[in-house]
C-alpha cells in the first residue's frame, strides 16, 4: 500500500513540475483541422520549439476578438484552469478592429480594458501574464485595405480574389490596436512582446513576392486541400506558422527568462497532428540538403527507422513519447 502511495504522489510530483501555457487569441494564434486545410496558426505549432517539460494548451479561436472571447465565455473556461505558476499568452487585435458589434472594441478604452481583465484575472489566480500585440497583415497594397477584408479572402478561390496593386513597402493596417497591449504592459508591468514589430520586419525583409511563401497563397493545383488556389495576406500556412512560431519563442525567452531553458531550436519537426513541417519522415528527408548537418524531431507515435542517404548527415530526436518500431526477430 506504501509503495503504491509513493507512486502515486512521484506521478503527481512529475506532473505538477511541467511547465502549463495557456493561449488566448484569433485565428493567426489558433490551431487548425489540420486534415482540411494549409492553414496554420503560430500557436498551433509552438510545441515545436519548446522542450516536453512545457504543455501548451492552445484555446485561440478563428474570429474571436478580446470581446467576443470573453461573451463567448471562452476566457472563463481558462481562468477556471490556471494555477499558480501557469502561463496565460494574450493576443488580441486582428478582429478588435472589425466593426461587427459582436466583436468590435476601441483601443484606449473598451480593448485596453479587456486586456487587463486577462492580466488582472491571471495573477489573481498566481499564473503570469505575456500580452503580445498582433502579427502584421502581408500588406504590400498601395492603396487603403479595409480590415474586414482578411476573413472573406480566407474562403473564396484566387481567381475571385480581388486585383491589386502593390509596392515594396509593407504598410500597418492594426494602427493603435498595436499599442493598446503595449501601454497595458506598461502600466501592469507586464512581460510584452511586440510580435508586430518581428513579423513586420520578417515580411519586410522578404519582400513582396518571397513573403508570399509565408501565408495561405497557393496557385490553383498548389495544395491538394486547396484546389481552386488561395490568396490571403492574413493567415499562415505550415511553413510560415512555423518560421513565425521559431521567432516569437526566441522573443518570449528573452521576456520570459525562466522559459529560456525550455527552449528548443531542432531543424524539422515531423508530426501526424499537423503540428510539424511534415506529416511523414520520408518527406523530410527529402528536404534535407546533402552534407549539412540536420536535426529531425519526431513529436509522439511509433515511427518505422529509416534508411538514410550517407550523404545526408541526419540526427534524429525523439520527443513527446515518439518512438521506434519494434523489428520482429524471425
Amino acid at each position: 500500500m506504501a509503495a503504491i502511495v509513493a507512486c502515486c504522489l512521484l506521478l503527481s510530483a512529475k506532473s505538477d513540475s511541467k511547465v502549463r501555457v495557456f493561449m488566448i487569441g484569433d485565428s493567426t494564434m489558433a490551431n487548425k483541422q489540420y486534415e482540411k486545410t494549409p492553414e496554420r496558426g503560430w500557436g498551433m505549432v509552438l510545441t515545436c520549439f519548446f522542450d516536453d517539460d512545457v504543455v501548451i494548451d492552445n484555446h485561440a479561436v478563428n474570429g474571436r476578438s478580446s470581446k467576443s472571447f470573453i461573451d463567448e465565455g471562452r476566457w472563463q473556461k481558462v481562468i477556471d484552469q490556471v494555477r499558480p505558476g501557469d502561463y496565460v499568452f494574450i493576443q488580441f487585435g486582428h478582429n478588435d478592429e472589425k466593426p461587427r458589434p459582436d466583436r468590435h472594441t476601441d483601443p484606449g478604452t473598451t480593448f485596453d480594458e479587456n486586456l487587463r481583465k486577462f492580466v488582472n484575472e491571471t495573477r489573481s489566480k498566481g499564473g503570469i501574464p505575456v500580452l503580445f500585440n498582433a502579427v502584421v497583415r502581408r500588406n504590400f497594397v498601395v492603396e487603403v485595405v479595409k480590415n474586414d477584408d482578411d476573413e472573406k479572402l480566407r474562403n473564396i478561390d484566387a481567381k475571385d480574389s480581388p486585383i491589386v496593386v502593390e509596392d515594396d513597402t509593407l504598410r500597418d493596417t492594426h494602427g493603435a490596436y498595436l499599442d493598446s497591449p503595449r501601454n497595458v504592459a506598461r502600466e501592469l508591468d507586464c512581460a510584452f512582446v511586440d510580435a508586430n514589430r518581428i513579423t513586420h520586419d520578417l515580411e519586410q525583409s522578404m519582400g513582396r513576392e518571397e513573403s508570399k511563401r509565408l501565408h495561405m497563397w497557393f496557385a490553383p493545383g498548389d495544395n491538394p486541400l486547396v484546389p481552386n488556389g488561395r490568396r490571403d495576406n492574413t493567415h499562415y500556412n505550415v511553413y510560415g506558422s512555423h518560421v513565425v512560431a521559431r521567432l516569437l519563442a526566441s522573443a518570449i525567452c528573452e521576456e520570459v527568462k525562466p522559459l529560456k531553458k525550455h527552449l528548443v531550436n531542432y531543424d524539422i519537426a515531423v508530426a501526424t497532428d499537423g503540428t510539424g513541417d511534415y506529416f511523414t519522415i520520408e518527406e523530410a528527408l527529402s528536404a534535407v540538403p546533402e552534407g549539412k548537418k540536420t536535426t529531425i524531431q519526431l513529436l509522439g507515435g511509433e515511427w518505422q527507422k529509416p534508411t538514410v542517404d550517407k550523404a545526408k548527415k541526419v540526427k534524429f530526436v525523439l520527443r513527446k513519447g515518439a518512438k521506434w518500431k519494434k523489428i520482429p526477430i524471425l
